[in-house]
């Protein structure tokens, strides 16, 4: 196994874990930033950003193109599709062990993201890549001139049904509460497509199907009234869960398992940092991600050189 050693190593590729790796390379750090799979995290699958400041309007993957340029102009040094077996973030130096590396580091930056929450519903993970699908740009265009449901009322859920109404010839949105969460400009597009439909007060009870999905079991849940739905495809987007299969147990979490920070995003263990989408915030944007990902490597590289100059 090859071993590697950095002065930072970052765990994961999006927007927060390129701004960093840029910023720590600027800081005179050695920087290698590794991912489960390609750079550019979930924003890479997007059709379009349009508040991401100087861009009025961008492609996600393009984006992402851009921020993994800036990062390779500072010489920071990319480990794509590494399969992690551990971390161990509590040793000195603090050791990441893939298939293929064994990577330490006197400090760490864990922007691992968070990945789409599960309705948890019979038929859901038995039709999965069969009319399930957790991507609308990934999948959308499987679906042209058929009907599909968005199960979800924040913005991702309207962002993609909206999305969604390119192909499909109609998309359902089932939401459990009596108003959307989107933003209003957002919610204000939605309305005001012909496409959509919103069946409101209601929860996907099961996903039913023969070889693909083909129709969804619904329950309103102010009446208990159960109802059936026709439909091709169906799309969660119901909230996130965070990627930390891996750091479980060795530093702070809330209850939903989001990492804690502080303002400087250090976690409780110390050489340790978290940002983006991984940890508790107010808010998931790529602009709050490489925000994170900035404050994190310049308090990141002020440990780095305390770390050096103790060890003269």
């Amino acid at each position: 196994m090859e071993k590697r050693e950095f002065d930072v190593v970052i765990l994961g590729g999006g927007p927060g874990g390129l701004s960093a790796g840029l910023y720590a390379a600027r800081g005179e750090l050695s920087v290698g930033v590794v991912d489960v799979s390609m750079f550019g995290g979930q924003p890479s699958n997007y059709l379009e950003l349009e508040n991401y400041p100087g861009f009025k309007r961008i492609g996600g993957y393009e984006l992402m193109e851009q921020f993994e340029e800036h990062a390779d102009m500072f010489g920071v040094e990319k480990f794509p599709m590494q399969e992690i077996e551990s971390v161990d973030l509590v040793s000195s130096p603090k050791i990441i062990k893939t298939k293929q590396v064994e990577f330490a580091a006197k400090s760490v930056i864990l922007a691992t993201g968070a990945k789409p929450m599960k309705l948890g519903v019979k038929g859901e993970l038995e039709f999965a890549g069969r009319g399930v699908s957790y991507c609308a740009v990934c999948d959308g265009a499987f679906y042209k001139n058929k009907i599909v449901t968005v199960v979800g009322g924040g913005n991702s859920a309207i962002e993609e049904a909206i999305y969604l109404t390119q192909f499909a010839s109609k998309v359902y949105v089932v939401h459990r509460r009596d108003e959307l969460r989107a933003d209003k400009i957002i919610q204000m597009r939605a309305f005001n497509n012909s496409k959509i439909e919103f069946i409101f007060d209601s929860v996907v009870e099961e996903i039913c199907g023969d070889e693909l999905v083909n129709k969804i079991i619904i329950k309103n849940v102010k009446t208990g009234l159960m109802s059936e739905i026709a439909t091709n495809g169906v799309f969660p987007y119901i909230g996130i869960v965070p990627n930390v299969e891996y750091i479980n147990g060795q530093i702070a979490q809330d209850s939903k398992g989001f990492i804690l920070t502080d303002e400087t995003m250090r976690t409780s263990q110390e050489g340790v940092y978290a940002i983006g989408d991984v940890r508790n915030t107010p808010l998931r944007q790529v602009i709050t991600a490489t925000a994170d990902g900035a404050i994190a490597a310049v308090y990141a590289t002020k440990y780095v050189q305390i770390q050096k100059e103790v060890t003269v």
